[in-house]
């Protein structure tokens, strides 16, 4: 049997409601984007950027295209749609779903993730490390098979279900998914280590400027926050958006 071809998917839009052009910010010199596909790239597996077909994303073709990263364009709204695209366009067997405003995502949890997905030898299996909140925000990964991908595209039909690409799978409507949540026993499940507000960019721009954040894992980050509280405060007040929202 011929290995599966598993690749990296993230999802980008520069018009985020809560903080505009988020991942277009920059910090040392790079934009949190950037910073976001180095750390994707060291898990060795392909890396696809999912964006929209709205003018406002033509920067980010620039910015992946300077990071050597391949660019899918789909529907700014229909986001399961646009994930199948890139998963068509790029021949995935299997695809790690992530999102662009997790600029300290760590390689080696993906990493392990994939593996584990792999052993399983499944493709009804769902692999994630947050249907269950044990590692900080920032840290989320989604595995799954190219063959449930375009099943959910084919019958997903809510609303929350497009546009936020895996409720179909993980809330099991096909009633055929096998859910795995791999769970962290490092602590820090409390803390935002993503970009979705102005409090969310200075913990980060303080992680990264002040603790050279970008070449840290998830241990040593937590370990950080929680010998500075001072520095988790900053963002602690902030909640998740909800599904649908």
């Amino acid at each position: 049997m011929e290995p599966l071809t598993i690749g990296i998917v993230t999802q980008v839009r520069v018009t985020s409601s809560r903080l505009p052009a988020k991942v277009l910010l920059s910090v040392r010199g790079r934009t949190y984007l950037e910073h976001h596909l180095d750390r994707l790239r060291g898990t060795g597996l392909p890396v696809i950027v999912a964006t929209t077909t709205n003018f406002n994303d033509d920067v980010v073709l620039e910015v992946a295209a300077h990071a050597g990263v391949p660019v899918f364009r789909g529907s700014e709204d229909d986001v399961l749609s646009r994930f199948a695209g890139a998963a068509r366009e790029h021949g995935l067997d299997g695809i790690v779903r992530v999102t662009s405003d997790c600029p300290l995502i760590d390689p080696e949890v993906v990493a392990a993730g994939v593996d584990r997905w792999r052993t399983e030898n499944d493709l009804d299996l769902y692999v994630s490390n947050c249907l269950e909140r044990t590692y900080p925000r920032g840290m989320d990964f989604e595995i799954f098979s190219a063959a449930r991908l375009y099943d959910a595209e084919a019958k997903a039909t809510l609303r929350p279900d497009r546009e936020h690409v895996t409720p179909y799978l993980h809330q099991n409507r096909s009633g055929e998914m096998r859910l795995l949540n791999l769970p962290w026993s490092g602590g820090g499940a409390q803390y935002r280590l993503t970009l979705d507000t102005p409090d969310d960019w200075k913990l980060l721009d303080a992680l990264i400027e002040d603790f050279d954040a970008t070449a840290l894992n998830c241990a040593e980050l937590v370990a950080i926050l929680d010998a500075n509280p001072q520095l988790a405060t900053l963002n602690a007040h902030i909640e998740q958006k909800k599904l649908g929202e």
